[in-house]
């Protein structure tokens, strides 16, 4: 007669590599086996042959042998490695310790495990999680350095900006801070195949596509009872700025303590961040990457197609993202607002027909893009055409480093190789481009200062050549305007219209357009782009060029300074500075701290008011490290008129 049952979750979750979720409680990866221990009444004696009892493990509120949510098992003399099994590991007597183990491919999620002999007993519950440890597991990796990274690393990078200016943002997956696993778990119970068939989708979640689609989903709130509002439109009054996220943790603690209420507001990379802590959480290894100049194709005939009318406006419908990190659902998939997964070598290849969402994700790293100008009798003139505007620089944190890691080769041959364009035409791609070497004729591009900061007056110049034998005259329209990382246009803040230039044969000619903070400084959003847009027409023979360009201009950097030795359960304090690069007073000053084993799962914020024109802001943050290793602690900085600005700081925390 059993007296008590002991999950043994110390060693279990160490095992296991679930112990940063805490050692309270029973978190095993499935493919791998736990002890358990039953502690028998004084007197009572298990023997082997002689004392019988069987285990029943259910998931879900509806288990069943057939859906892979139910297994009733009996002692064996060797544990399984392709059905739940258990085996005694200890001599005979009051002591009875077992071995269970569960096949590589059943479904995650929370477990209720019960002794039967002949009368009912439930011994407890246990969360059952995907194994990347485990060769036969789908999710295995090979590497330890891969899976301490994309499993268990708590903190990360995410790249924006622009091809030619990559910003790296700190971030906090969290996903073993208090409270994410369980929010994690509810996740997969909200999502709207749950409640249409209970047994179907717990059954699914042995497989991680499955979970991934589901992820996706629930992410976005466009269908359903999802995590994030998606708001491009620049007003978040009634909401979170989404540049000013810095954490997952912040984000499912308040969908899941407000009733499952969707949180505003979200924009790509905040979508992926947090799929990716919910994918790390349940033991799929995941990594945010970013994609630089992202086709965004409206009419899925994986051609990006810009339209101008005569004073350069753009009146087009398709867009191309300066940066895109995945998984943003922006389109119907199956009917349901997720996006993927897509097999990588899919894109590679260009490989359409395979599910899910391959034409589109195709595009966003390979569209080529063409433009047009209207002119005022409706006639179409094509500009110059090019196949080089997306996809670049696909990047993502480094393994074991905060070095960024350029993965474009991981989705498409190298840009103009023979491969590429061969991928392109078997993606059934068949459209003429001329591409244009060093031709004769006029050659047109923007060059800028080296210093552009924000706050500061600067200035960028149009560049035009003349290779043809003849000197030739040109009208010119140069302008600047705010554009928003989705490549939505704001307000112009620069522009020359209308000059007529002579460029003499052979020669280059170059015009600046001063850009001042007074005209940039009320628009700029927090992504901090300006677009700059060049229109040569020539005037005999009437032919258009274009350029176009996009500066990031740079931010104030955060310093952070510690007082003190790191060491774990001991008080520690962090000097944080910045300077205000603005030429005016910045109004509701805040700095918001945050680290995984460092805020004990809080956000701290303090509010440092008003800081003049060059002056500092200064705060000292108090807080106390919880568990030892490589811990993260990220801030932020927000004030009226300059946000989105981060820093961090690695800090390793001893015993």
């Amino acid at each position: 007669v059993m007296q008590r049952c002991d999950f043994e979750s110390r060693i279990n979750n160490t095992t296991h590599h679930t112990d940063q979720n805490g050692l309270d409680r029973l978190i095993v990866r499935r493919g791998l086996p736990f002890t358990i221990t039953l502690h028998l009444k004084s007197g009572s004696q298990f023997q082997a042959g002689v004392s019988t009892f069987r285990l029943i493990v259910e998931t879900g509120p509806l288990p069943k042998e057939q859906s892979g949510t139910k297994s009733t098992f009996s002692l064996t003399d060797s544990t399984s490695k392709t059905a739940w099994s258990a085996s005694i590991t200890s001599p005979p007597g009051n002591v009875v310790s077992l071995s269970v183990s569960s096949p590589p491919d059943v479904p995650i999620g929370l477990y209720s495990l019960t002794l039967d002999q002949g009368q009912k007993v439930k011994l407890g519950e246990f969360v059952l999680l995907f194994n990347p440890w485990c060769a036969k597991d789908a999710v295995y990796m090979e590497e330890e350095r891969d899976r301490q990274e994309y499993v268990l690393s708590q903190a990360g990078l995410i790249y924006k900006g622009t091809t030619k200016r990559i910003k790296a943002s700190p971030w906090t997956f969290g996903q073993f801070e208090a409270g994410m696993l369980d929010i994690c778990l509810k996740l997969l119970d909200e999502n709207p195949k749950y409640s249409l068939d209970v047994d179907a989708d717990c059954s699914g979640r042995r497989n991680p596509v499955y979970v991934t689609r589901v992820i996706s989903a629930m992410i976005n709130s466009n269908d359903d009872k999802g995590v994030l509002v998606g708001n491009w439109s620049g007003d978040y009054d009634d909401g979170v700025r989404p540049s000013h996220w810095t954490d997952s943790v912040a984000i499912l603690h308040q969908w899941a303590d407000n009733c499952c209420q969707r949180v505003r507001y979200g924009q790509c990379w905040v979508f992926a961040a947090v799929a990716c802590t919910v994918s790390r959480a349940l033991g799929i290894p995941c990594r945010v990457v970013t994609n630089f100049g992202s086709a965004h194709d409206t009419n899925s005939n994986l051609m990006i197609e810009f339209l101008y009318d005569e004073d350069g406006n753009d009146i087009s419908d398709d867009s191309v993202w300066n940066f895109h990190v995945d998984p943003t659902p922006q389109e119907k998939s199956e009917g349901v607002f997720c996006c993927g997964p897509v097999p990588l070598k899919a894109i590679k290849e260009g490989e359409l027909t395979l599910k899910y969402d391959a034409p589109f994700v195709f595009a966003e790293v390979n569209a080529d893009v063409v433009e047009y100008m209207k002119l005022t009798n409706g006639r179409m003139v094509k500009m110059r055409g090019s196949s080089m505007d997306v996809g670049h620089f696909i990047s993502t944190k480094a393994v074991g480093s905060d070095e960024r890691h350029d993965i474009t080769h991981l989705y498409k041959y190298p840009e103009g190789s023979l491969q590429e364009r061969e991928v392109y035409e078997r993606a059934k791609h068949h459209h003429e481009l001329q591409q244009k070497g060093e031709e004769p004729g006029l050659k047109v591009k923007i060059k800028v200062s080296p210093d552009m900061d924000i706050g500061a007056d600067f200035d960028v110049f149009a560049v035009v050549t003349n290779n043809t034998e003849a000197d030739k005259t040109c009208r010119v329209m140069f302008y600047a305007r705010i554009v928003s990382y989705d490549g939505k246009p704001g307000a112009n803040c620069g522009f020359i219209e209308d000059l007529t230039m002579e460029v003499p044969t052979g020669k280059e000619k170059r015009l600046p357009l001063r850009l001042e903070y007074v005209d940039y400084g009320d628009t700029i959003t927090s992504d901090r782009l300006i677009q700059l847009v060049l229109i040569i027409i020539e005037s005999s023979p009437r032919e258009f060029h274009k350029a176009k360009r996009t500066i990031v201009l740079e931010n104030p950097d955060i310093a952070i300074k510690l007082l003190g030795e790191p060491r774990v359960n001991q008080k520690l304090s962090a000097q944080i500075s910045l300077q205000n690069p603005l030429p005016e007073p910045l109004q509701n000053c805040f700095f918001s701290v945050m680290g995984a084993g460092l805020t004990d799962g809080r956000i701290l914020i303090q509010n440092v008011g008003t800081v003049g024109p060059k002056q500092e802001a200064k705060y000292t943050v108090e807080f106390t490290p919880t568990s030892t290793g490589s811990r993260t602690l990220t801030v932020d900085f927000d004030s009226d008129k300059l946000s989105n600005i981060k820093g961090y700081l690695n800090i390793e925390i001893k015993e």
